[in-house]
C-alpha cells in the first residue's frame, strides 16, 4: 500500500474516531474538545499568515471577535436595546467569515507593504479598537454584559438542547451537536490549508518568506500575495470566532483581548510554524492545558483555586506554554510535528530492509 493510500486511511480513521467521541465523552470533555477544534480553525489561519509567509500578527484576537459578534448580530433580531438583522443562522454564520475577511481585507493594503515587527505592532492596533467598540458600540456588541447568541439552525436542526435528540440511546445536547458542527469545519480547513501549501501557492508564501526579493524577481507579487493571505487567515479567525460563540452561548469582549492573541501566536510556535498539522497540534496543547489545570488543580502542586491568591489554573498554564514556547525554539525546531517527523524518520532508518526477492536478485544490475 502506497504512502498517500495510508495516509488517507488514517485520515479516515481519524474522523471516524472524532465522530464517535460525543458517544462516549462527558460535557467536561466535549467542552474541551470544542474549544480545541475552534482554536485549531483559528491556529491554521494564523499558520498560513505566520508561519507559511512570516508575517508577524498580533490581531488576530480581533478577526475572532469580528466572526463571533457578527454572528450574532446577523443572527439575532433588533429589539429595545440592541440591534440585529435577524437573518437565518446559516446564512449568518456565512455572513460572519465575510465580515471577517472584509475586515481583514480592509487591513490587507497595511499588511501587503509592512512586514516583521513593524506588521506586528501595526496589528496590535487592531486589539486596542477592537476593545473600544466591544466595549462602546452597545447596540451591537451589549457593551461590557456582551449578548446571547441565537442557536444555529440548518434545515430544521438546531444545535441547541432542545428539542430532544437521542440517537443510539445517547441523548445529543447542544454540546454533542456542536461537536460534530466544529468537525464538519475542521476537516475542510485542514484540507483547504494543506492543499495552498502543498501547492504553488504554498511554494510562493515559502519563497516570499525566505527570500523576498528572490520572490519579486522571479514574478511572484509580493504585496498581492501578503493581502490575500492575510485576507484568508481572517476568514479562517471568523468561522472560529462564529464556532466559539456558539460553545459560550454568550459573547463577553474581556475574551478578545491581546492575550487571545499570544495564545494563538504560542499554538503555532509549539505546534510546528508553516503546517495545519502544527496548528492543530498546538492549538490542542494551548487549549486543554488550561481546561485540565482547572479541572484537575486540586491534586497538584503550586496550583490554587481562582481569586485565591496563588497561581490560578489559567496563570499556570501560561506559564507552563510559555516555557514550552521557549524549549521548541531552543531544542525543538520545527516544534511537536517536527520532532514527531524526526522521530518517524529515525524509526524508519532503524528498520531493517526487505529482503529482494529472487525475482527482483535477477533484475539487479551485474
Amino acid at each position: 500500500m502506497s504512502d498517500p493510500r495510508i495516509r488517507l486511511a488514517s485520515a479516515a480513521a481519524g474522523i471516524l474516531v472524532l465522530l464517535a467521541m460525543p458517544f462516549y465523552l462527558d460535557a467536561f470533555w466535549l467542552q474541551t474538545g470544542l474549544f480545541a477544534m475552534a482554536a485549531a480553525i483559528g491556529a491554521i489561519g494564523l499558520n498560513l499568515l505566520t508561519g507559511a509567509t512570516g508575517q508577524l500578527s498580533m490581531g488576530h484576537a480581533f478577526f475572532l471577535a469580528v466572526g463571533a459578534y457578527g454572528y450574532v448580530y446577523l443572527a439575532s433580531g433588533s429589539g429595545p436595546r440592541l440591534a440585529g438583522l435577524g437573518l437565518p443562522t446559516p446564512l449568518a454564520f456565512l455572513g460572519a467569515i465575510l465580515l471577517a475577511g472584509v475586515a481583514g481585507g480592509l487591513f490587507s493594503p497595511i499588511a501587503g507593504r509592512l512586514r516583521g515587527t513593524y506588521l506586528g505592532i501595526a496589528s496590535l492596533a487592531l486589539i486596542f479598537i477592537g476593545q473600544h467598540l466591544l466595549f462602546n458600540a452597545g447596540s451591537v456588541t451589549g457593551g461590557f454584559n456582551g449578548r446571547d447568541v441565537p442557536p444555529l439552525e440548518i434545515a430544521g436542526f438546531r444545535f441547541d438542547d432542545a428539542p430532544e435528540l437521542v440517537v443510539f440511546a445517547v441523548p445529543l445536547g447542544a454540546l454533542e451537536r456542536l461537536w460534530f458542527l466544529a468537525v464538519a469545519l475542521l476537516v475542510p480547513a485542514v484540507w483547504i490549508a494543506r492543499g495552498i501549501l502543498r501547492g504553488r501557492p504554498g511554494r510562493a508564501l515559502n519563497t516570499i518568506r525566505d527570500h523576498e526579493v528572490a520572490a519579486a524577481v522571479m514574478g511572484v507579487p509580493v504585496a498581492r500575495y501578503r493581502a490575500g493571505v492575510f485576507v484568508l487567515s481572517s476568514m479562517y479567525a471568523g468561522a472560529a470566532g462564529a464556532l466559539l460563540a456558539l460553545a459560550f452561548r454568550r459573547t463577553v469582549p474581556d475574551y478578545f483581548g491581546m492575550f487571545l492573541s499570544l495564545d494563538y501566536l504560542a499554538m503555532i510556535v509549539i505546534g510546528g510554524l508553516g503546517t495545519a498539522a502544527g496548528a492543530v497540534a498546538g492549538a490542542v496543547f494551548v487549549s486543554v492545558l488550561p481546561q485540565l489545570l482547572t479541572r484537575f488543580g486540586d491534586d497538584l502542586p503550586l496550583v490554587a483555586a481562582p481569586g485565591s491568591g496563588g497561581v490560578s489554573p489559567a496563570e499556570a498554564a501560561r506559564i507552563l506554554y510559555g516555557a514550552a514556547v521557549v524549549a521548541v525554539v531552543l531544542f525543538l525546531p520545527g516544534g511537536l510535528t517536527g520532532t514527531w517527523t524526526r522521530l518517524r524518520t529515525a524509526a524508519s532508518r532503524r528498520r531493517p530492509s526487505r529482503p529482494l526477492t529472487r525475482f527482483e536478485q535477477e533484475e539487479q544490475p551485474i
